[in-house]
């Protein structure tokens, strides 16, 4: 049953109505869409797709000490991450900033890390540079890839029962997909992650496999006892900003914070960020804005004027002719139509009149229901305030 593996992108190549997604796009080698777009993002929402996320740069870290020591230098409490869990992770620099964001799976005493396409070497570089005493070894894994599964029929009927996957399992577990009868290479696994969409409604199952293997789950899960529909990174982009869950490197910039992304939180909160576990590098900057401030800027939902010259990453967000954000990822959604992400200043209102992009730019607005309002105090500040009163 075993496929010869190829180069890097193997459905891409050999499927007939595949557009790859435009130069110097963020998942490059991968397939943009397969035809129809929109019509991804229905199947999506009624059934199930699968995407090819190939581009997802794949460590492996291996030795006694790698969750502890891993403990040590990221956001994210692992020190007792459970077998065939998963959790996200930041790496912040000394001020705080985000660096990079990647999503970790352990599995027999290996844990398995992906991330973005662009950091991935920058990210293996870091990580073999903290080693120093610590039992670990950090091996970049090029033979591995990401599958992602998205829509209601992922978790349950032919696709679940194929995957082996129990209705027990939630967020961020993991087990292993059944054996392709592939000797001397990893099996592969399924692990749970937050669902997208409007609402956060959709189910979504990753599956890491090896190359080799790729071919075959592909024609497995689309096949028609399975009904899982190809679509391509667009279908998967558009459900991620409808659910308001930034991309590094997109959403975010070299000053983005944590806090602006919205990426706190402990594992079963479905966030990236541990705010009760120990030092790591950056921790004041989290600590400090948790207990006594709020952050600089905020995540909005934009929903776009579609007649209008289309914003681009990077793109400034203006009130009143002054810029008060940046636009992230823009796309266009099959119910929405075209929306993005931006990170605008935290004091600007929900009710704002924006423009986003370049030059005079096209009208935008915030969508309120994503909008949460600052009325809260602080936890730090109301202590502070108690004990001036008691004074």
């Amino acid at each position: 049953m075993a496929t010869e593996g190829t180069a890097r992108s193997p459905i891409l190549l050999h499927h007939p109505s595949a557009v790859p997604t435009p130069e110097g796009d963020p998942s490059p080698g991968v397939a943009w869409h397969y035809g129809d777009p929109l019509g991804e993002q229905r199947a999506a929402a009624r059934g199930a797709v699968i995407v090819d996320r190939g581009d997802r740069s794949v460590l492996e870290l291996a030795g006694a000490d790698r969750l502890t020591w891993l403990h040590s230098i990221v956001t994210q409490d692992v020190a007792g991450l459970g077998d065939r869990k998963s959790a996200e992770s930041l790496s912040l620099d000394g001020n705080g900033r985000v660096e990079d964001h990647f999503v970790l799976t352990d599995v027999d005493l290996v844990t398995w890390l992906d991330t973005e396409h662009a950091r991935g070497p920058a990210l293996q570089e870091y990580l073999s540079r903290m080693v120093f005493r610590a039992d670990v070894t950090v091996t970049p894994r090029p033979d591995m890839r990401v599958l992602t599964l998205i829509g209601p029929a992922a978790r349950s009927g032919p696709l679940a029962e194929m995957l082996e996957i129990g209705d027990e399992a939630g967020v961020y577990d993991a087990g292993d997909l059944p054996e392709m009868h592939h000797e001397d290479e990893p099996l592969g696994f399924w692990r749970i992650m937050p669902p997208t969409g409007e609402d956060r409604a959709l189910p979504v199952v990753d599956l890491v496999v090896p190359d080799t293997q790729v071919e075959q789950w592909w024609r497995e899960i689309t096949a028609a006892d399975a009904g899982a529909v190809p679509a391509g990174v667009w279908a998967q982009e558009a459900l991620r900003v409808a659910a308001m869950r930034p991309r590094l490197g997109r959403d975010t910039d070299e000053r983005t914070i944590a806090h602006e992304a919205d990426w706190i939180g402990g594992p079963a909160e479905w966030g990236a960020v541990h705010l009760d576990k120990g030092c790591y590098r950056g921790q004041e900057t989290v600590a400090r804005v948790h207990n006594l401030g709020r952050p600089p800027r905020r995540l909005v939902l934009l929903h776009l004027d579609g007649s209008g010259e289309r914003p681009a990453t990077g793109d400034p967000v203006a009130a009143g002719g002054r810029t008060v954000g940046r636009v992230g990822t823009v796309v266009d959604h099959f119910e929405l139509g075209p929306i993005a992400l931006a990170l605008v200043k935290r004091s600007l209102p929900a009710d704002a009149e924006l423009t986003a992009g370049s030059g005079e730019g096209t009208a935008a607005r915030i969508d309120p229901d994503y909008y949460t309002s600052d009325d809260a105090v602080p936890a730090g500040r109301a202590a502070q305030s108690r004990l001036r009163g008691r004074g």
